[in-house]
C-alpha cells in the first residue's frame, strides 16, 4: 500500500482529499496544526501527524517512509490583506516541503495552488495556465506568496529534478465546510447579509471534483505542469440568482458600481485601522469582486479527467450538509 503525505488534511479540501485518498486504497498521513479543528477527519483512519509546515525538521520526519506528498496546507486569509503568517506559511511552509520531498526521493508531490496565480479573462476569451499572473494589481499576500509558492515549486523541478505536478483550483464549493471557509458566500447570501451584486464574477467548481482531479495527479499529468480545477465561470448576478432559487430566498436587488464598491473596501478598513479589528470587507477584496475571474479548464479535463458537477449541484449539497450538520 502507498503512504501519502497530505498537508492541510484536515482543511475543506484536505477532507475531500482524506476520503478520496482511503477511497482508493492508499495509506494518509495526515499533517495537522497543533490544537487544530480536525472534525473533517473524525473516524477516518489516517495517521494524524501535528506539526507546523514552516518546521523543516519536522516535516522531514513526516515525510519519511512515505511514496507521495499532496501539499494542500496553506493559509487563505485575504482579510487583512497584509499578513507576515500568510507570506511565511505559504512561502516558507512550501519551502520545507519540497526539501523533505526531495530528501525522501518521493515518487510525485502534487502542489495545491490557485487559480489566481494565473491570469483571469473574460467569457469569451479566458484566463489559462499559460496566462501571466494578474494578481499583483490587488494587493493580497494571499495571492502573492501562493505565486511565489508556485515559482519555488517549479525551481525545484528544474534545478532539484523533483517529480512534482501542479494544481490549482478555482473556488469551490461543497460540503464538509465545518471551519466555513469558501462556502461563507452561500451563508451570507441565505442570511441576506449581501447589500448588493458587485459587477465582477467567478469560476466555481465541486470541492469532490477537485478532490478528485488531485488525487489523479499522482499519476497522471505531465511532471512541471500546471492545471486549473474548476467548472462554471459566473458573474455574481448569475450565481446570486442560482444561490437564490436553490434555498428560496431573494438574491440581492442592487447592483454596485465598481466605482461604489471600491469605496465601500476602503471605508471598510478604518476599523482594522483605528482598532486592529478587520471588517468583513477590505479595499482588497472589493478590488477582486469587481473583476471577471473566468478560467478555461479544458488541460485538467484531458490531462486529469477532471469531472464537471453543476454548480447548482454543489450549492444543493453544500445547504443539506449545512442543515444536517449547523443551526442553519
Amino acid at each position: 500500500m502507498k503512504t501519502v503525505l497530505l498537508t492541510g488534511a484536515n482543511g475543506f479540501l484536505g477532507g475531500h482529499l482524506c476520503r478520496e485518498l482511503l477511497h482508493r486504497n492508499y495509506a494518509v498521513r495526515a499533517f495537522v496544526r497543533r490544537d487544530s479543528d480536525n472534525r473533517a477527519l473524525d473516524g477516518l483512519p489516517v495517521d494524524i501527524w501535528t506539526g507546523d509546515i514552516r518546521e523543516a525538521a519536522n516535516v522531514r520526519a513526516a515525510t519519511y517512509g512515505c511514496d507521495y506528498v499532496i501539499h494542500a496546507g496553506a493559509l487563505a486569509q485575504v482579510n487583512p490583506a497584509r499578513s507576515r503568517k500568510v507570506v511565511d506559511v505559504n512561502i516558507g511552509g512550501t519551502a520545507a516541503v519540497l526539501a523533505a520531498a526531495i530528501q525522501a526521493n518521493v515518487e510525485r508531490l502534487v502542489f495545491v495552488g490557485t487559480a489566481n496565480v494565473f491570469g483571469f479573462g473574460s467569457r469569451n476569451k479566458p484566463g489559462d495556465e499559460n496566462s501571466p499572473y494578474a494578481g499583483a494589481r490587488y494587493g493580497l499576500d494571499y495571492m502573492d506568496s501562493k505565486r511565489a509558492a508556485t515559482d519555488l515549486v517549479l525551481d525545484a523541478v528544474r534545478n532539484d529534478e523533483l517529480p512534482a505536478v501542479l494544481v490549482h483550483p478555482t473556488f469551490m464549493l461543497g460540503p464538509l465546510d465545518y471551519r466555513v471557509t469558501s462556502n461563507a458566500l452561500l451563508l451570507a447570501l441565505f442570511r441576506r447579509q449581501m447589500v448588493g451584486i458587485p459587477a465582477g464574477g467567478k469560476n466555481y467548481v465541486h470541492v469532490t471534483d477537485v478532490a478528485k482531479a488531485t488525487v489523479n495527479a499522482l499519476t497522471k499529468g505531465t511532471v512541471g505542469q500546471s492545471y486549473i480545477l474548476g467548472h462554471e465561470n459566473l458573474s455574481y448576478r448569475e450565481f446570486f440568482s442560482l444561490v437564490a432559487d436553490e434555498t428560496n430566498v431573494s438574491p440581492p436587488a442592487l447592483s454596485i458600481p465598481p466605482i461604489a464598491a471600491s469605496l465601500i473596501g476602503q471605508l471598510s478598513e478604518l476599523p482594522y485601522r483605528l482598532f486592529g479589528r478587520p471588517a468583513r470587507l477590505n479595499g482588497a477584496m472589493a478590488r477582486v469582486a469587481n473583476d471577471k475571474h473566468y478560467f478555461t479548464v479544458t488541460k485538467a479535463i484531458q490531462a486529469l479527467d477532471l469531472q464537471q458537477t453543476p454548480i447548482r449541484d454543489a450549492v444543493r449539497q453544500t445547504f443539506d450538509w449545512f442543515r444536517q450538520h449547523t443551526d442553519l
